[in-house]
């Protein structure tokens, strides 16, 4: 059971990393070549998701309910509702960096 949570937490930790910093390097392009506000949010955002309904789905199916894989891709789904959420809130707070 522990190699379990430490799989979890070592997976957890990059997924945030990975999440936030594809965001923050999107978010910055999209500043970069002055696109509006209401197209660079949800690209960033829609670039930055990793789909994870789909990953479940096909982990769960090719490996089974009980491994590893449907296991990383259901930390994965907990763990991007709360980021997804922050970069909203953050997406909103900085919507004055765009001249619209």
């Amino acid at each position: 059971m522990n190699a379990i949570y430490l799989f979890g937490s070592r997976y957890l930790l990059l997924l945030v990393i990975q999440t936030y910093g594809i965001f923050i390097i999107a978010y910055f392009i999209a500043l970069k070549i002055k696109l509006k506000h209401n197209i660079a949010a949800p690209s960033c955002l829609i670039g930055t998701s990793n789909f994870f309904e789909l990953a479940v789905a096909v982990a769960i199916s090719l490996f089974g309910l009980h491994s590893g894989a449907a296991l990383a891709t259901v930390v994965g789904v907990l763990v991007e509702v709360p980021v997804m959420l922050s970069l909203v809130a953050i997406v909103n707070r900085t919507k004055h960096w765009f001249n619209e």
